[in-house]
């Protein structure tokens, strides 16, 4: 009886597995998770009012290390991404809301299946009047042989604030491995009152002349992008802050720019380390005069 049993179990799993193959593998194969929340202030506190999620994209619980700003958590528990792997990260942010939402640890993309399928992560964060948003997110290593698509869409209404990054690792340099074989596709989209002020493409072919050119990458491993926009950065404050941004932070790597509103601080090199330390910079300089407020580093950066 025992070995009845053991025989039809082994086969119905078969018939699962061959059933179910062509939908779990191959080159049409997608694994969705999604995650979306709604940051709504109530009283001298800003909290997390609804929470919608499918897949593995989960919210720690909110955190208050400075009042009434929300800190939240993403948490993404495999920790990287495979092919087929689909993340999409919506935040709605109701007027007068502030919030800052980051990562525990560096986000991954693994190589690519050998049937080439796409892997990537989609966020959209949309900021009603008068609301406060910071996504600061730790790293992405994209992995040798990736095909990875990284899409951040902000939306903001005419009097919100918003600081964000994007910091990349192309390859793994401390593990020796080189970003000679992959795909990157990155985008960055910045509205206010539904115009477009920022719209930055990046389609990255591994070994390609991109990669190479003194006018591309110049065959350097790491960059990072921080967006800053806020209505105050039409005032004549916004000269002393990029005066004082271009002081502090190490040039060629680092680069600041502005137009049309919107605060830009560029990393191209090869150290992580000098990027990241970089960045957490020049935001401590830009939130007190964008948010009013001195920067707060989340605790689990430190950990």
């Amino acid at each position: 009886m025992n070995t009845y049993r053991a025989t039809l179990t082994w086969l119905i799993l078969m018939s699962a597995t061959q059933s179910f193959a062509p939908r779990g593998y191959g080159a049409d194969r997608q694994w969705l998770a999604e995650l979306e929340v709604k940051l709504v202030p109530i009283a001298d506190k800003t909290h997390l009012k609804q929470l919608a999620f499918s897949g593995p994209l989960r919210i720690q619980r909110p955190f208050y290390p400075e009042g009434g700003v929300c800190h939240l958590y993403v948490l993404h528990p495999p920790g990287g991404l495979v092919s087929g792997d689909q993340l999409k990260i919506q935040a709605h942010c109701a007027a007068n809301s502030q919030s800052l939402l980051t990562t525990p640890s560096a986000g991954k993309i693994y190589g690519r299946d050998s049937d080439g399928v796409a892997q990537g992560q989609r966020v959209r964060l949309q900021l009603t009047d008068n609301a406060e948003c910071e996504w600061l997110p730790q790293e992405t290593l994209v992995y040798r042989n990736a095909n990875a698509l990284l899409d951040t869409h902000i939306e903001l209404d005419s009097d919100a604030r918003f600081i964000g990054w994007d910091l990349v690792c192309l390859g793994r340099p401390a593990a020796g491995e080189v970003f000679d074989k992959g795909q990157l596709d990155q985008r960055i989209r910045l509205w206010r009152n539904g115009r477009l002020l920022f719209n930055e493409r990046l389609q990255l072919t591994a070994d390609s002349s991109l990669q190479h050119s003194r006018v591309g990458f110049a065959d350097q491993c790491v960059f990072g992008t921080l967006v800053a926009s806020g209505p105050d950065f039409d005032t004549e404050h916004l000269d002393a802050l990029l005066n004082e941004l271009r002081a502090c932070l190490p040039s060629p790597v680092f680069t600041i720019t502005q137009r049309l509103g919107v605060l830009l601080v560029r990393y191209l090199g090869n150290d992580m380390n000098e990027c990241r330390a970089g960045m957490w910079q020049a935001w401590s300089l830009i939130r007190p005069m964008l948010l009013g407020r001195p920067a707060c580093i989340p605790r689990i950066w430190l950990t």
